[in-house]
């Protein structure tokens, strides 16, 4: 369990494009959606592994706190890297909490900072004599939240490590449900903007590709009560039919050949800001998966991978948001 078969990709034309950006393309010639995989919830940190990477998304919602951000990066520190895509940051110096949060064991390889939206990486201490490249770039969309900085977009960090490379990119996309197709052109947007100034026709592309972020994709077919309903039962896996981004990524829209855990942890939007119940305002809105981590490896005879986590952080209540975590080991093929 746990261990991935991801598809290659396609010839022609569009992998040809795919090359020059250096991103998973989403829209192979082969249509595969997005690849639901099983976290086996074991890992042995390098011991049978080459790369071991923690992925944490958090939208929070303008509030922080330092002992929401050492919940955040979890007390397991073994891990190669941790990878940390916050969207609506605060004016806080969060770089800095981080930091503060990490100091024993891990430094900052790097960072990308466009406003509200933030991506961090972490590696142990001393770690960035392994790197051999670290490039960023940023791509908005549009969209602000007056004080607040709301930034909709993405900023990317791509990354040689212990000779891995990789791409990570958060982003933030247009909310409610009815703009599906918003999301999708969003997506498709920043995928072919990112690092497109830095063209280089030489450039070997990414191996792995993660992206993280509040993605904002909907239940959709379902009111609010029945939801809810299944929630409290435990029975949110009959939910993920409804889910748009599958949905969307089955119709070969997007993230075409990404892979993504199972939706075992309940939605993760909207909370009552201190609490663990679902929006009770006026709005009522349909509790949602808006908060994803999905990854795609270029070439599967290359590089295995593993899943080892997929959950929610339910032990944070200063947002409306859960954060989501992930954990995958990555191995050479020798």
């Amino acid at each position: 369990m746990g261990n991935l078969n991801t598809i290659q990709a396609g010839k022609g034309r569009r992998s040809k494009y795919k090359r020059k950006l250096s991103l998973g393309s989403f829209n192979d010639r082969a249509h595969e959606g997005i690849k639901t995989v099983e976290a086996d919830n074991l890992c042995e940190f390098s011991r049978n592994s080459d790369l071991c990477i923690c992925i944490v998304t958090w939208n929070m919602n303008g509030q922080v706190s330092y002992e929401d951000l050492v919940e955040l990066a979890g007390s397991n520190r073994r891990l190669d890297i941790l990878v940390v895509g916050l969207q609506e940051v605060p004016r806080n110096n969060i770089a800095r909490l981080l930091q503060d949060a990490l100091v024993e064991t891990h430094d900052l390889l790097g960072k990308a900072i466009m406003q509200s939206l933030q991506l961090y990486v972490f590696g142990p201490k001393k770690s960035d004599l392994l790197i051999k490249e670290l490039k960023v770039d940023k791509h908005s969309v549009g969209g602000c939240g007056g004080m607040m900085r709301r930034k909709k977009g993405a900023v990317v960090i791509r990354i040689n490590y212990k000779g891995f490379r990789m791409v990570f990119i958060t982003c933030h996309l247009s909310a409610h449900a009815r703009n599906v197709e918003e999301r999708n052109s969003e997506c498709r947007h920043i995928s072919h903007s990112l690092f497109a100034k830095y063209w280089n026709p030489y450039t070997r592309p990414a191996q792995i590709t993660i992206w993280l972020g509040d993605l904002n994709y909907r239940l959709q077919g379902i009111n609010t009560h029945p939801a809810r309903t299944l929630i409290q039962r435990n029975l949110h896996r009959l939910l993920t039919s409804k889910d748009q981004l599958l949905q969307e990524a089955q119709r070969g829209q997007i993230f075409n050949g990404y892979c993504e855990g199972t939706l075992t942890f309940k939605p993760t939007y909207k909370y009552n800001i201190g609490s663990t119940n679902y929006d009770t305002s006026y709005k009522v809105r349909v509790p949602s998966w808006t908060d994803r981590i999905l990854f795609k490896i270029e070439d599967p005879d290359e590089i295995s991978a593993s899943l080892h986590c997929y959950e929610s952080v339910d032990d944070i209540y200063s947002s409306d948001h859960k954060p989501v975590r992930a954990h995958i080991c990555f191995k050479l093929s020798k």
